[in-house]
């Protein structure tokens, strides 16, 4: 009995550990943190836009005009004061206009909302030299030497304007004494738009 006795006492201690173990395995409960990565964005890449924002004094029409802007890992548009509607012929002024919304600081609006912008505040723009096409607006850079966000926010704000862009593309070049200085068409797709990293590999040949 003594020797039952004192195999009793590690029987019973194995025992307990083993229901400890098999306790363990199960789910943690929700109170124990748990490292499940970097928490979600919580950027709503939107901005309300009251009625009657972006009107010009004086007109009867809103003048606001879409640009793009990037937000987390794609770029969207953001209404700007630009009236397009009294640009007139003047191409490069209007694309300057536009250029320089994109260089701007965003509002707090949409900053809070996410929003920023990677165009070089160097950046300039100008019209066709040569023989290029009418519809060429030509950067102070190469299209392919910018940052991949930049270049889609640029296609995009000046694709989606009547006078610069077919509503849906661009045609861009760099300057005129550049290495391989022929113009482009860039496209404003949906997946370069949320893609925006394929911005350069973009450019079809006209």
């Amino acid at each position: 009995m003594t020797r039952g006795t004192l195999r009793t006492g590690p029987a019973l201690l194995a025992a307990c550990l083993a229901l400890a173990a098999t306790a363990g395995c199960g789910i943690r409960s929700t109170n124990v943190p748990v490292d499940a990565g970097p928490a979600p964005s919580r950027a709503s890449c939107d901005t309300a836009m009251e009625t009657g924002a972006g009107t010009v004094p004086g007109t009867a029409v809103a003048a606001a005009t879409e640009v793009y802007l990037v937000c987390g890992t794609r770029v969207e548009a953001v209404p700007r004061p630009v009236d397009v509607t009294t640009a007139g012929t003047d191409r490069v002024a209007l694309a300057a206009a536009l250029l320089t919304e994109l260089q701007n600081d965003p509002d707090e609006e949409e900053q809070a909302a996410g929003f920023t912008s990677a165009v070089p505040l160097d950046l300039a723009v100008t019209g066709p030299v040569g023989d290029d096409p009418d519809t060429v607006l030509r950067l102070s850079e190469r299209p392919s030497d910018l940052p991949a966000f930049a270049l889609a926010q640029i296609i995009c704000t000046f694709s989606r304007v009547e006078q610069l862009g077919n509503g849906h593309a661009v045609v861009l070049g760099g300057p005129a004494d550049s290495p391989d200085p022929r113009p482009q068409t860039y496209p404003c797709s949906a997946a370069m738009r949320h893609s925006p990293e394929s911005a350069p590999s973009v450019g079809r040949s006209l």
